[in-house]
């Protein structure tokens, strides 16, 4: 049990909703089956127990038709029938219309033989003698008493035992099919890890080199090849950020420190101004109020990154993105071209893209959720299709 559980705890999101759904359907499809097996079982148990009562039943049958005949012979005008306390009765002519009857039921089924109804037995009987015009006599008995609850005892207790091995089964099963799918997660992760290290130092000698340019001794037109390589070897930098945190997130320690949120706002806008020229993109940094957080600085600098990242990736060209920092949340609010509301549940989710017109692995909010949920932050998104996005970071 304790493997099973680390087992679970350690899979991945999508694979818990897999499994989930995947055992809910599985038990779902068991206990209807249990179910139509429980009420085949339950009408034959019910079929064997009447036929358990027929003899007695016959036996009253015989005696009823004993009286009839001996109130027959008497040729009386006005019979009084004789009743008994051990069965009720009741007798009908050809036409069903009713000669006597004290049964508890005033309209019997005459088109069976024997049958249970309110846990009374009903057995029906055709006479061949029609004393007093009778042709039908039906004689009522109380069914057995508590017979249905040893059956349902029976049917729970077995049930219950059926469908807890059913599950089980169908755990296993959810195992051997997932692994396939966890087989990839590994090798994908492995391909990650594998190209962020050899990813590490060209892109280091390509951003160091770029910074010991000096850009004003050199032409306008080389300069701006300049801006375009810089622009692209700090994709490259925040792709490669963004994957070895991915990689390496869990054996990463936290060092917290006291950090002023709009001195690191207005390094993440500078950082990211060859892009924003790119694109023309207007950015406008609000901030209200002095905003000091104790929070480990590459971490919050990886959060604020992917989200600025995201609202330049999927803006508009020469739109704007607004950025608000108040006393206790931070909103990014873009003019891209927003996300359909029944999707943004699922932007938080490791490699899930609703967008393949850009790039990206689809890593960035997963790390942003991450990250949130170490230092109890809350992140919303609210989008508008057409209009754009706003990213909420409160705590």
């Amino acid at each position: 049990m304790l493997a099973l559980k680390n087992w679970d705890i350690n899979l991945r999101s999508s694979e818990k909703k897999t499994l989930r759904s995947f055992l809910l359907l599985y038990a779902f499809l068991s206990l209807l089956i249990l179910i139509f097996v429980a009420i085949l079982y339950y009408g034959l148990q019910k079929d064997l127990m009447l036929q358990d009562q027929r003899d007695m039943l016959s036996k009253f049958t015989s005696e009823q038709v004993a009286k009839l005949r001996a109130l027959h012979v008497k040729a009386q005008k006005n019979p009084i029938f004789e009743q008994d306390t051990r069965y009720k009765f009741a007798i009908f002519d050809n036409k069903l219309k009713t000669i006597y009857s004290n049964l508890t039921t005033p309209n019997p089924n005459l088109y069976e033989d024997i049958y249970l109804k309110d846990n009374s037995i009903y057995f029906i009987n055709e006479l061949e003698s029609r004393y007093f015009g009778a042709k039908y006599l039906i004689i009522e008995i109380e069914a057995p008493e508590n017979w249905h609850k040893t059956i349902y005892q029976k049917l729970l207790f077995y049930g219950s035992i059926i469908f807890v091995i059913l599950v089980v089964i169908g755990y296993f099963l959810s195992n051997i099919l997932l692994q396939p799918m966890r087989n990839a997660i590994t090798l994908l992760d492995r391909f990650i890890k594998d190209t962020t290290h050899e990813l590490n130092t060209p892109i280091n000698a390509i951003l160091s080199n770029i910074e010991m340019i000096e850009q004003e001794h050199i032409d306008e037109s080389f300069a701006k090849k300049i801006k375009r390589i810089k622009i692209a070897s700090q994709t490259i930098s925040n792709l490669y950020e963004d994957l070895t945190y991915l990689v390496l997130s869990h054996k990463t320690m936290s060092l917290n420190e006291e950090v002023d949120i709009k001195t690191l706002m207005e390094e993440r806008i500078e950082y990211f101004s060859a892009i924003f020229e790119s694109k023309k993109i207007t950015v406008s940094l609000q901030c209200e109020h002095e905003v000091i957080l104790s929070i480990d600085r590459k971490k919050i600098t990886k959060l604020l990154d992917n989200i600025i990242s995201n609202a330049i990736k999927y803006n508009k060209m020469g739109g704007t993105i607004v950025i608000v920092l108040c006393q206790n949340s931070i909103n990014i609010t873009d003019s891209g071209k927003g996300i359909e509301s029944q999707k943004i549940q699922r932007m938080f989710e490791r490699y899930t893209r609703f967008d393949t017109t850009v790039g990206g692995f689809g890593i960035g909010l997963s790390i942003v959720s991450f990250i949130a949920k170490e230092y109890g932050l809350h992140v919303k998104i609210d989008s508008t299709l057409g209009i754009g996005t706003t990213v909420s970071i409160s705590w």
